[in-house]
């Protein structure tokens, strides 16, 4: 696995190939949209998919705990699918993540699925949470600087030797940086889309998530790369 370096309001940050921020000198790792029970919420709606998608993601999470052992954990909001998702997870699961919760500072940054705090897990919860030249929040506020974000589950296409590509993917500029859904049935919006491109007006590299590395392109060259396909 090789993480990809970015400098970003004087800190040395660095992107995992598995979607989430690690913050080296402060111990902190940060994750957006694990949007857990999203299987379960679709299953009361009468839509039978596969349960296991909190499990799929607390492997993720497990994974990325492992390998940055972060002292602090940043939620940036959308970890549960919906108000009721906690008490929807299998037992095992619920002792998984609470087991996660305890043994690192937990910070759950509250987003549009989730406006209210997790009931009965570990850590704080809030609207948005500083620490040093950095804000974690949600959904993107315009004007800020220094933001880690989430909350559109960015993806971005290119074309390759084997075909379109369609990857999730982070969304960096000198501002911001949105990072991409951890969420295992979480879906995506294209940088192109209006509600991500007017985000980062002075342009942004999209870091497309492989499976050991990041693949980074200006969204310049993916705006280049769909008009020539659309213009053959």
């Amino acid at each position: 696995m090789t993480a990809a370096s970015l400098h970003f309001m004087g800190e040395r940050l660095m992107l995992d190939p598995l979607g989430a921020v690690a913050w080296p000198a402060a111990g902190l790792l940060a994750v957006a949209d694990l949007h857990f029970e999203k299987g379960s919420a679709a299953a009361l709606r009468g839509q039978l998919v596969p349960p296991w998608d909190t499990r799929v993601t607390l492997d993720r999470l497990a994974i990325l705990l492992r390998r940055w052992q972060p002292r602090t954990v940043v939620a940036l909001g959308d970890s549960f699918h919906d108000a009721h998702g906690a008490a929807r997870m299998a037992p095992g699961d619920s002792a998984r993540l609470r087991a996660m919760a305890e043994a690192a500072q937990w910070v759950w940054v509250l987003g549009n699925h989730d406006p209210q705090p997790p009931a009965g897990l570990p850590g704080v919860a809030a609207d948005a949470w500083a620490l040093g030249p950095l804000t974690f929040r949600h959904q993107a506020q315009s004007g800020a600087i220094g933001e880690l974000c989430g909350h559109h589950h960015p993806k971005a296409a290119i074309a390759t030797r084997a075909g379109r590509v369609s990857r999730p993917c982070f969304v960096a500029c000198s501002r911001r940086i949105m990072l991409p859904a951890l969420g295992a049935y979480t879906g995506g919006l294209d940088v192109s889309a209006p509600a991500i491109a007017r985000l980062f007006p002075r342009g942004a590299r999209a870091f497309l998530l492989g499976q050991e590395r990041l693949f980074s392109f200006t969204l310049a060259q993916l705006r280049g790369d769909a008009e020539g396909r659309a213009a053959r």
